[in-house]
């Protein structure tokens, strides 16, 4: 593969800057590097020749000094997001073939900064899962192997087509979106950055709803220093979503680089879990003595809450997604299948048009929204969420950033895990509290574990503080300074 596709945002755009290759010339090494890895099945849809008119728009705006903040960047769009006339399906059968007539506000924000579209990256349907094996689309392919073990892995989920483009150098970077940990996880999985942004710091608009409350846009990327720099671009206050806040959006790659010097680190008491594995333990006990290092002070901190999260999740998002999903009824757009009557029709569209997982969260959704249970699950999950946001809001009296793991073990086996729901939904227990308060958190590759398989470290910050985070991350980054690349990259694609 091309040398360009190695490069970050960063160098990339030092070297558009400098006339070492032309945004034309990055985009086809990209595009030649998405027709080599259709084997990971990590676009939906392909907008090559598109691309490369975007590339050659770049190139003009670049000769002529008006570039944007990401100019010439081939990105790859997860398929969350509505694109212009451009596959926007969720993943879901329910939608396939849906063109919008209209731009998501992210994506929107991604194009006036110059960004070229690669695809649509696949994904869980409907943001609904941990592992990417329940798109429409098939499954997912990780760029990573366990050693000695020729078993394809998951890339994580639902951001897993996103994760595993950029992992593979497929896309400089990518869009995810984040409900309970959909941008964090996947990114420990494939061993590159996630960021998760504080909820209303991008928009919403245009991104297909899974549960209202929690899902928020953010970057994957190869370094902490991308993140930084794709967040800038999609930020940004947006009047066409309520829940967007009106704040102004840093430089936030200026914070980076500052040190964590008298920085206050918290650990809370309750994220180790019981059979936790020894290496994620050990690489967390790593992380502290980076932080302590480098002049941090470790505070322990107690989240009192947080062994309510993970069902509290599971009572709000499907309750959210039941509503959320109740507009796909076969009659004003999306699948249609015809029936004898009108609740035939609703029927048979939404068993034919949702998967197995959708189908079991839009269940679970309606049933704690049905009269009789409404106040002994809904209303009890959304007071226990608040007493999950008032132990981060006391928290953060004695600290500024957060430091835990991203995930409970590596990535795992395609098909494993996949007949014990439960076991699957673990997968979220460091992700889901961030979530649920709305709260910015980046997860960092920082080490391997026994197989040699990427691992992560999560940091957690303030609401509307995403520079801290960043500052911290980049610091985390340099001290783990993890080099590792997946064998898709080191061995090459025909193994």
């Amino acid at each position: 593969m091309s040398n360009l596709t190695d490069l970050t945002i960063a160098r990339a755009q030092a070297g558009l800057a400098q006339g070492d290759f032309s945004a034309r010339e990055l985009t086809d090494a990209y595009a030649t590097a998405v027709e080599a890895g259709r084997e990971l099945n990590s676009f939906v849809a392909e907008t090559l020749d598109a691309a490369r008119d975007q590339a050659d728009a770049s190139d003009r705006r670049l000769k002529d000094g008006e570039a944007g903040l990401l100019e010439g960047v081939p990105l790859a769009i997860k398929d969350l997001f509505c694109t212009k006339g451009v596959h926007s399906a969720a993943c879901s059968h329910i939608l396939n073939g849906f063109k919008p007539p209209y731009e998501s506000s992210v994506t929107a924000n991604l194009w006036q900064a110059g960004a070229v579209m690669l695809g649509k990256a696949n994904m869980d349907e409907f943001a609904m899962g941990s592992s990417n094996m329940t798109s429409y689309y098939g499954a997912v392919v990780n760029p990573w192997r366990r050693e000695g073990d020729s078993r394809p892995l998951v890339p994580g989920g639902s951001s897993g087509g996103s994760a595993a483009a950029v992992a593979a150098h497929m896309a400089v970077a990518a869009t995810g979106t984040d409900t309970g940990g959909s941008i964090r996880q996947p990114a420990a999985f494939c061993g590159v950055v996630g960021m998760k942004p504080t909820y209303g710091r991008c928009s919403r608009w245009g991104i297909i709803a899974f549960a209202s409350s929690l899902d928020q846009a953010g970057p994957i990327t190869r370094t902490v220093e991308d993140s930084a720099i794709m967040l800038r671009a999609m930020s940004g206050y947006d009047a066409k979503d309520s829940t967007s806040v009106n704040t102004p959006v840093p430089n936030y790659a200026a914070a980076l680089g500052g040190g964590v010097k008298g920085l206050r680190v918290g650990v809370p008491a309750e994220y180790r879990l019981d059979n936790m594995p020894a290496e994620i333990e050990v690489l967390w006990q790593k992380g502290i003595d980076w932080f302590r290092d480098g002049g941090a002070e470790i505070v322990d901190i107690s989240l009192p809450h947080t062994k309510y999260a993970l069902p509290t999740y599971y009572i709000v998002a499907p309750a959210e997604a039941s509503s959320n999903l109740a507009r796909y009824d076969g009659i004003r757009f999306g699948l249609r299948e015809p029936g004898a009557d009108l609740r035939e029709t609703y029927c048979k569209s939404r068993a034919e048009g949702f998967g197995a997982e959708v189908r079991q969260r839009i269940l679970i959704g309606t049933y704690v929204l049905s009269a009789g249970y409404y106040d002994a699950y809904y209303l009890k999950a959304q007071r226990v969420r608040a007493r999950i946001a008032e132990d981060f809001s006391k928290a953060y009296e004695k600290v500024d950033v957060i430091l835990t793991p991203t995930a409970p073990s590596a990535a795992f086996a395609a098909g494993e895990k996949m007949d014990d729901p439960i076991a699957m939904y673990l997968n979220d227990v460091f992700t889901v509290p961030a979530s649920l308060a709305g709260l910015p958190a980046i997860s960092v590759p920082a080490g391997l574990d026994d197989g040699g398989l990427p691992l992560g470290l999560q940091l957690i910050g303030k609401p509307f503080d995403e520079e801290t985070v960043l500052r911290a991350g980049g610091f985390m980054e340099d001290a783990a300074n993890f080099m590792a690349q997946p064998q898709w990259l080191t061995e090459g694609a025909a193994s």
